[in-house]
């Protein structure tokens, strides 16, 4: 017997979300735990039980992602202080040529775009795209879609990256699947949305450096002064090889296959999120900070800095969590699941159109992200879904809150004006790239599936 409450209550709960962070331009943290209490209310949950599980919810979520985004941010933080995202471009055009450059551009994105934020990446690394541009004459599309689709599919589906540590947190999947499927998904998807897509519309759409952004070009950094490329590809390779490691003893030991030692209990305990990630800001601090002549003063400026970005993700990563615990605690969660069950709806295809109406609705990827995790969260405990499984979940979702960035979402104007666009060039370039990211990634998650 289907209980009516319990299907309007969430309902009530994302329209308010919805109506509070568009219409009255309310802080998404502070829209998400309205809506939270609204709904446990509407689903007739006592006052009481309401504050337990706003306090149950946040401190359960924080606990694990505020401390794992935090450490990822101190990280990214000092690479991009050390000129390693530059470095790294350099490489990867002196490696692939000047007639490959698009190539080059996508998987400078996809490796830089783990330790430092998609907006601040960007921003770094335009003015390579202006100078490619010049060069050899191409429209800045044909060499800036393929970084910025590197830089989206990394900041969408590879931890440490805010967005998937939240939705992986939210719905109980292992980082280190989450990791290896990121890059099995990811890099086909950065294929298609990038070069191959850059190539077509890079000749569709002309487009050259703006007047306005060449008279804010400042001259190119020296490549000496840069740090050298095998020692940032090994310090950004280090905390996901040691998660993925954790990963793979846990479940090597789970399955019998290996026995339970010391050995493999220090493997799983430096390859566990916290201390991976701490041994690699350590490093950073050493190789890109103290032994560049970066002084501790400095370097501890740095750290504080890189808090304030990660500071409105993690509150809002916490709201998330009160919204998934109202919806377990009120029981709309196993409504939720007995209804998909008798429906025979596809969990991921549910999840992924949660996360695409949410981003298409209010433009915010970590909004859509967060409120898709709360609402699929608690069906998971109706149905018995292993970790691969899960983690192409944590995906799929990701995928579904990329989808089509338009005129609400503040991407769209940063490509924009980075590229001096017209909005409808912009819709045909940038949005329509998000597009392709969201729905191959949907795709490719679900053939995954298929053979789990």
């Amino acid at each position: 017997m289907i209980d009516i409450q319990l299907i309007i209550a969430p309902l009530i709960g994302i329209v308010l979300l919805l109506y509070l962070v568009i219409r009255v331009k309310l802080n998404a943290f502070i829209s998400l735990l309205i809506a939270s209490v609204c709904t446990g209310l509407a689903a007739g949950m006592p006052p009481s039980t309401v504050i337990d599980s706003i306090q149950q919810g946040m401190g359960g979520t924080l606990g694990f992602v505020a401390t794992v985004v935090g450490l990822g941010a101190i990280f990214g933080q000092i690479l991009e202080h050390s000129g390693g995202a530059e470095a790294v471009a350099r490489k990867m055009l002196k490696g692939f040529g000047r007639q490959n450059a698009s190539w080059a551009m996508m998987i400078t994105g996809f490796f830089v775009a783990i330790p430092v934020f998609f907006d601040v990446a960007f921003i770094i690394l335009v003015p390579l795209i202006y100078a490619l541009g010049r060069d050899t004459g191409k429209s800045l599309l044909y060499y800036g879609i393929p970084l910025l689709t590197g830089l989206a599919v990394t900041h969408t589906f590879i931890p440490p990256t805010p967005g998937p540590i939240a939705v992986a947190d939210i719905i109980g999947a292992d980082l280190g699947w989450v990791i290896f499927f990121g890059f099995i998904v990811g890099f086909p998807t950065a294929v298609v949305a990038g070069p191959l897509f850059g190539n077509y519309i890079g000749k569709k759409i002309d487009v050259r450096v703006p007047d306005y952004i060449k008279q804010e070009l400042s001259e190119e950094s020296d490549s000496d002064s840069l740090p050298p490329f095998s020692l940032l590809l090994a310090i950004i390779s280090v905390p996901l090889l040691l998660i993925l490691a954790n990963t793979l003893t846990q479940t090597l030991v789970d399955q019998g296959t290996v026995q339970s030692s010391i050995l493999t209990d220090l493997v799983m305990f430096i390859g566990h999120p916290f201390i991976a990630l701490t041994i690699a800001v350590l490093i950073a601090l050493y190789w890109l900070g103290i032994k560049r002549g970066t002084a501790k003063e400095q370097l501890s400026k740095i750290t504080m800095e890189s808090m304030k970005p990660a500071g409105i993700i993690i509150l809002i990563t916490g709201a998330g969590g009160v919204f998934k615990q109202v919806l377990i605690d009120s029981g709309v969660g196993d409504m939720l699941a007995a209804t998909m069950q008798d429906l025979g709806l596809p969990v991921m295809l549910l999840a992924w159109l949660i996360a695409a109406a949410v981003r298409l609705t209010q433009g915010s990827a970590t909004v859509a992200m967060i409120t898709a995790a709360g609402i699929v969260s608690p069906i998971l405990s109706g149905f018995a879904y292993g970790e691969p499984f899960k983690a192409l979940l944590v995906l799929a979702i990701a995928a579904g809150a990329t989808t089509f960035s338009h005129v609400n979402d503040s991407g769209f104007w940063l490509v924009n004006r980075y590229f001096g666009m017209s909005e409808k060039e912009t819709l045909k370039s940038w949005s329509v790239m998000t597009a392709i990211i969201s729905v191959s990634g949907l795709l490719l998650c679900l053939l995954i599936a298929l053979f789990l």
